[in-house]
């Protein structure tokens, strides 16, 4: 079975992490998100891949290739203008001639693919939605379906008093290719919106596979946050994170022994971490990091090529690629896009969010 990752959205709610940096391209625990994704796929034997793109497309083909390093067939495309879900799946559709899967290529999740695929094929659906429970469903569009699994409603947003189920469409769907026909050539279409209450409408036989496993949308910097917090805690059942209170280190990376790590960390190679550097809780540092004496790094995500000075307190941030925090700096609460330096003495406002390139100055 054929997969299409939908990867060309613009991110903008995890800017400034995202201004150079396509969202299917943002480390989780050092490894680039659309990476996971990929293996989990490929799991599931599903390995001819098509990852339709707009915003940022160089990146992602740069890293991946032809998919062969990582035991998958990928195929691209990239859309002049913006499609929609729906639309950018028909902008692939050359390549679709039996049944396929399309994922949201934000969505990080343990959902059992094979277990659904085979609820698709035995009920002989043209469509079937992937459900997940959410707490809190009035923010979301509601699907409703007979004791059958077949949908009988979307509600989009409900009040309260209108809700009837707590699952919402989980952004995972198992598709038939006659089902591409109700979608006009490039044009910007839903499958949300449009073409789903559109089949509905029709009689077509829609189904919805509800799932309890693990899910997150990546969308925002604290689910971004949360998601690590998770394969930390073990949330997830894929097994791509040091148990409780393990250290991952890579290659060529050196650790003085007066290091403080209390908690679990990820730490990539050709790093070096001075004299009495504490970390505290789940700390990730990407390759190529130096970190220098008596600094403290709490509950943060540093990426790639950043250096900390001697004696900065860093607590629950992001930091992107390429940052530099001098000595007796203080970042808390703040999200730091690629090439910021944070000059000596400087304590930014907890909740800041610099823009790459910026040189943040003490007052």
């Amino acid at each position: 079975m054929k997969a299409v990752i939908l990867v060309g959205g613009e991110a903008t709610r995890l800017r400034p992490l995202t201004c150079n940096t396509p969202k299917a391209m943002v480390p989780v625990l050092n490894t680039p998100f659309l990476e996971h994704v990929v293996y989990y796929l490929s799991e599931h034997q599903i390995r001819d891949i098509i990852l339709a793109q707009r915003h940022l497309s160089q990146p992602i083909k740069s890293y991946f290739g032809n998919g062969s390093q990582f035991g998958v067939r990928l195929s691209y495309t990239v859309e002049d203008a913006p499609l929609g879900t729906a639309g950018a799946v028909k902008n692939v559709e050359k390549f679709l001639d039996d049944t396929f899967l399309v994922l949201n290529g934000d969505i990080f999740t343990d959902l059992d693919i094979t277990a659904m695929i085979g609820f698709h094929l035995e009920r002989k659906a043209k469509a079937t939605i992937a459900l997940t429970p959410v707490d809190d469903p009035t923010s979301y569009g509601l699907i409703e379906t007979n004791d059958q699994g077949r949908v009988t409603r979307f509600l989009e947003k409900p009040k309260w008093s209108e809700v009837t189920t707590n699952m919402i469409n989980a952004g995972t769907y198992i598709l038939e290719p006659e089902v591409l026909n109700h979608i006009p050539h490039q044009a910007n279409f839903s499958f949300e919106r449009e073409l789903f209450p559109l089949l509905l409408d029709g009689g077509e036989p829609i189904y919805a596979y509800p799932s309890s496993a693990y899910w997150i949308d990546i969308g925002t910097p604290e689910k971004y946050f949360q998601l690590h917090r998770d394969l930390f805690s073990g949330r997830s059942t894929q097994h791509i994170c040091p148990g409780g209170g393990e250290v991952l280190v890579g290659e060529l990376s050196y650790i003085h022994p007066t290091v403080q790590i209390g908690g679990q960390a990820v730490i990539g190679s050709n790093c070096a971490f001075g004299h009495k550097v504490k970390l505290i809780g789940a700390v990730v540092i990407g390759s190529d990091c130096t970190v220098l004496e008596d600094t403290v790094i709490e509950e943060s995500i540093i990426w790639r090529n950043t250096q900390l000075g001697q004696r900065v307190s860093l607590r629950n941030s992001l930091i992107a690629d390429n940052c530099c925090l001098d000595d007796d700096s203080t970042v808390e609460d703040s999200i730091l896009g690629d090439n910021v330096t944070v000059v000596s003495g400087c304590r930014l406002k907890p909740g800041s969010k610099i823009w790459p390139g910026t040189t943040v100055e003490a007052p």
